[in-house]
């Protein structure tokens, strides 16, 4: 059978990456010769993968903030679109599969000057930029749930609910064994591929709080490598148990030891959390591009899948919730029977059929 060749153009966070992987590994077991695009962060995190041919083409955000920086960043934007251009004239691969962010945006334009067919992927629950622009060439919008904003009525025939990527890891695993395991709250903080500053700075100050008070905690924290020692010493002090790490592809090793996650509110890292049954608050990053970490938030929050305390409330709200989660056990039974009714292991069935009925078109 001939293989079929696809190219995946992603970014270069951890939100991208690592669906960016899954969905890669997935798609060789199917038939698929897999290349993928990614910018200079994205290659340092990829660069080691063997499995799959990398290339490397900058790109740049539009930045607005001032007349030069914006004329400097559509001068990048518009050498990668001329890059990604030349690329696929040599390449022509079947099919592209843009990830989101502004890395896959110039691969998808250029994609689209030599009509070669691509999709689109949005996982958050509000439609990125980069992607908003592309939904009048792209020949499907693969999302994570159809309640996503922010689509005009016309490209709506274009939608199709395939849920969220997971990692292998993920689909693999069992489900979280913490839950039956409470004399303690086992607390994952997680700031995403870049760490979240603000939590080393405010979170260890609550969790002393709640140690003083007899809740008995451990903490599992991932920061930014300059607060490792800082870190560490506020914990040793405080006579806390705990773990500091940085940013790891192995993220499931810590989810299997916790009953509680505080982190920022990325669609990837919610999605994992709902598919791992853990309960989780989560702190939007209130910077996030059309507020849509805050968007993803809510919408799993009235799910209750999980909590949502704002970046502004930390200090007056997160204590009382914790204590709260400790003291009633059937807050956490709730949210994992709730997060149980939903599952995204289905998720590359549902693509593989998609392609393939856009490979057999003949236009």
């Amino acid at each position: 059978m001939t293989k079929k060749n696809i190219l995946i153009a992603t970014g270069g966070t951890g939100g991208h990456i690592f669906p960016a992987i899954s969905l890669a590994n997935n798609l060789l077991k199917k038939n698929f010769n897999v290349k993928l695009t990614t910018d200079t962060r994205g290659w340092n995190f990829l660069k080691d993968h063997k499995n799959f041919k990398l290339i490397k083409i900058p790109s740049s955000p539009l930045i607005k903030t001032t007349p030069i920086k914006l004329l400097i960043s559509i001068m990048v934007i518009i050498y990668s679109i001329f890059q990604s251009f030349l690329f696929l004239l040599l390449s022509r691969p079947s099919i592209i599969f843009g990830m989101g962010g502004y890395s896959s945006f110039p691969i998808c334009i250029a994609a689209s000057i030599l009509r070669i067919k691509f999709v689109i992927y949005e996982n958050n629950l509000i439609i990125g930029k980069a992607n908003k622009y592309l939904l009048p060439f792209t020949k499907k919008v693969f999302v994570s749930y159809k309640e996503l904003e922010g689509i005009p009525r016309k490209y709506n025939y274009k939608i199709v609910e395939v849920g969220n990527i997971l990692r292998e890891e993920i689909l693999k695993s069992k489900l979280n064994d913490q839950k039956n395991k409470f004399d303690s709250v086992k607390i994952l903080v997680l700031g995403g591929s870049q760490g979240a500053k603000i939590f080393a700075e405010k979170l260890p100050y609550i969790f002393e709080q709640l140690k003083n008070n007899e809740i008995p905690i451990r903490i599992y924290q991932q920061c930014q490598k300059k607060q490792n020692d800082q870190l560490s010493e506020f914990y040793k002090k405080a006579k806390i148990n705990y773990e500091i790490f940085n940013f790891t592809n192995r993220i499931t090793n810590y989810y299997s030891k916790v009953n509680l996650v505080i982190t920022r509110s990325g669609a990837s890292a919610l999605g994992e959390l709902i598919n791992f049954n853990i309960p989780f608050i989560t702190i939007p990053l209130p910077t996030s591009a059309d507020n849509h970490q805050y968007k993803n938030a809510e919408f799993y929050s009235k799910k209750g899948y999980g909590y949502l305390i704002e970046e502004k409330d930390i200090k007056i709200k997160l204590y009382n919730l914790v204590e709260l989660f400790f003291n009633n056990k059937s807050l956490k039974d709730n949210i994992v029977f709730k997060q149980k009714q939903h599952s995204d292991k289905d998720f590359f069935d549902k693509l593989y059929i998609q392609l393939e009925r856009l490979l057999d078109e003949k236009n």
